[in-house]
């Protein structure tokens, strides 16, 4: 039997005894969850296994892979970059890296591939071959073809090619990469256990990531709602009539574009884990996810480092666009510079997390969220290792989300 572990404040046991139902129950493989309020860590809770097998006990120190978790922490260095002076989104791509600018891409701006506005969801060609690591292959096919749309005239979820996008703008700004970047400038100062890019050394302690067979299938009830686009308007109800035009443009079958040579589970293999994809390979623990939004939600400083300064974060939190989303079905969901937000989203069901007003951060394919809230002063992390069908997709999470946002708005 799956077990719970841990530490739960208990002013916060409502929330602590959602989480150990999950894992007790054998509803989630196995999980960790972490939460700090006001600068103090209150729930800090692990459980289940790291193996779909459940012989490998998940331990305090686990690690995962969150997937497009990964986005707020790589929003987190483009803020850092934008406070340290060396990046101005409002700027043109080609002002930083100029063979990008070719092919109806000459007037994208900076801020349009931070909030998903630039049309490069997915690669025209197909998603290259090769390593994960060899992060030119990547790049140069993004730099070189045109834009799916017109760059900045509509929202378009870049599931995956935010990270090369993303990445190659802060690795022409500062020199590094984005991995790099992170670990020297905050996971190191800071002492936060999170990773673009895994050492091998971390291997042992890293959870496998249990995914769906076939992502799309009848079984995610995906080509079900493919149906939709068949029902005439007048048929259909109105809020449906977004979701039914993104099904007919087939955004999201462009956006999440397999391989075929990347074999079932390749999320567990080394070049994965070591390639520095900075959309969805971030590796981490939901201590070091909570503590990183904690600092961000409490003055952006903690023990003498500051990772920038609170204004910065304020502008990179400024909704820049909320859909619809023509990759996630029409969704209305918010973005700011590269950090998903609460504010004018409005989530359906368990599809997606139940991000509030306040709240920025990102939320992961895998189940995984974590997320900051400037005005609770709170930090949130949670992350999991096995996905689930689309219609529980954020079960966990958001039942843990109801449970702290009541203990909150009943102190």
């Amino acid at each position: 039997m799956s077990k719970a572990s841990g530490y739960c404040d208990p002013a916060f046991a409502k929330i602590g005894d959602v989480f150990t139902k999950a894992i007790e129950s054998e509803f989630e493989l196995g999980a960790s969850l972490a939460i700090e309020h006001k600068g103090k860590m209150v729930v800090d809770m692990f459980g289940g296994h790291k193996d779909i097998k459940r012989t490998k006990p998940w331990e305090e120190n686990t690690i995962v892979n969150v997937f497009s978790v990964t986005k707020g922490v790589a929003a987190t260095c483009i803020a850092k970059l934008i406070d340290e002076g060396k990046l101005d989104v409002n700027n043109k791509v080609s002002f930083y890296w100029p063979e990008y600018g070719c092919n109806g891409k000459e007037n994208t701006r900076v801020s349009d591939l931070l909030c998903h506005r630039s049309a490069m969801f997915g690669f025209q060609d197909g998603m290259p071959s090769g390593q994960w690591q060899n992060w030119e292959v990547f790049t140069k096919a993004l730099e070189t073809q045109k834009p799916f749309k017109e760059p900045g005239s509509a929202q378009g979820y870049h599931a995956l090619t935010y990270g090369w996008l993303v990445g190659e703008i802060i690795r022409r700004v500062d020199g590094r990469h984005t991995g790099q970047y992170f670990m020297e400038e905050i996971a190191e100062p800071f002492g936060i256990d999170f990773q673009i890019g895994l050492n091998q050394s971390d291997f042992e302690r890293c959870a496998d990531m249990i995914m769906l067979d076939d992502f799309g299938s009848k079984k995610n009830s995906i080509d079900y709602m493919e149906l939709i686009k068949y029902v005439p308007n007048f048929i259909l109800p109105k809020r449906y009539w977004n979701l039914k035009e993104a099904i007919k443009g087939g955004d999201f079958k462009v956006a999440f574009e397999g391989r075929e040579e990347d074999p079932t589970g390749y999320h567990n293999l080394p070049d994965w884990r070591m390639a520095q994809v900075p959309s969805a390979n971030g590796h981490g623990t939901a201590h070091s996810l909570a503590k990183l939004y904690g600092i961000l939600s409490n003055g952006c400083q903690r023990d003498g480092h500051q990772i920038m300064k609170p204004e910065t974060l304020d502008y990179a939190i400024i909704p820049l666009s909320s859909g619809p989303d023509s990759v996630l079905f029409g969704s209305n969901i918010t973005f700011g510079l590269g950090y998903e937000l609460g504010k004018n989203s409005m989530p359906v069901g368990n599809f997606a997390p139940k991000f509030k007003n306040a709240m920025f951060g990102h939320a992961g394919v895998g189940g995984g969220v974590a997320f900051g809230d400037i005005e609770n002063q709170l930090g949130f992390g949670f992350v999991c290792n096995q996905m689930h069908e689309v219609k529980n997709l954020y079960k966990t999470v958001n039942e843990i989300m109801d449970a702290l946002f009541a203990k909150l708005e009943n102190k």
